[in-house]
């Protein structure tokens, strides 16, 4: 049946949904010790940018090769980020409960202090959506990694919208309405995030060498984990 040949739309969905189980189910394993997080997060977006481009193949072999290769940096942007995120949470939650029990002037006070908070934590949500698919994409610093990610997340605001819309749908639906749907979890947001991302990470980190050594390095595997572009942002 045409209907459900590979060729097919159909059958496109549903290999895409089979590659959102089985990069969950990876991302899921290898995110347990929790300080693999980030490593496993940048493996994700390698791969699903890889499929974003028409390279879908070895998914698993790439998937590990981009988790070692890129550790030791995406620990420790994690690590910053983990840091950050506790300080920005505890503090939220002492300001919110001052804010609470206090009135007239005091509650002024705390409310705008509770804003400037909101306004930060969007900020660190922004850089967190985008700093592991630069680590996938590109090679830098770990503070140009940073950011960058905050500049693109910006700038590209849109994007950066969707991108947040994928995760609160997927964390909407897989708890609220259908549990089941938490085994394609942040698979399914990772292939859906990198094709919205795809052109954005392409175009910020364009480098006009990286097509020459593409093109020497064209014979060494379908499936290497060396980064996408090879520029800087």
């Amino acid at each position: 049946m045409k209907f459900l040949s590979y060729d097919s739309p159909f059958g496109q969905i549903l290999l895409k949904l089979c590659y959102a189980c089985y990069l969950n189910l990876l991302w899921f394993i290898c995110s347990i010790p929790i300080v693999t997080i980030g490593a496993s997060t940048t493996a994700l977006y390698y791969v699903s940018l890889k499929i974003a481009r028409g390279e879908d193949r070895y998914l698993g072999r790439m998937f590990f090769r981009s988790f070692v290769q890129n550790f030791r940096q995406s620990t420790v942007l994690w690590l910053i980020l983990l840091a950050a995120g506790g300080f920005l949470g505890l503090d939220g939650y002492i300001v919110y409960h001052l804010r609470a029990a206090a009135t007239g002037a005091p509650a002024v006070m705390w409310t705008l202090v509770l804003a400037l908070l909101i306004g930060a934590a969007v900020l660190y949500a922004i850089v967190l959506f985008f700093v592991f698919p630069l680590v996938a994409s590109v090679t830098n610093t770990n503070w140009a990694m940073l950011k960058n990610a905050f500049f693109i997340g910006t700038h590209y605001l849109f994007c950066t919208i969707l991108v947040f819309a994928v995760h609160f749908a997927m964390a909407f639906a897989s708890i609220v309405i259908f549990f089941p749907l938490v085994v394609l979890g942040e698979g399914l947001c990772g292939l859906i995030s990198a094709h919205l991302m795809n052109n954005v990470l392409r175009a910020c980190s364009y480098d006009p060498d990286a097509e020459e050594e593409e093109t020497e390095d064209a014979g060494d595997g379908e499936d290497g984990a060396d980064k996408e572009d090879g520029g800087r942002v």
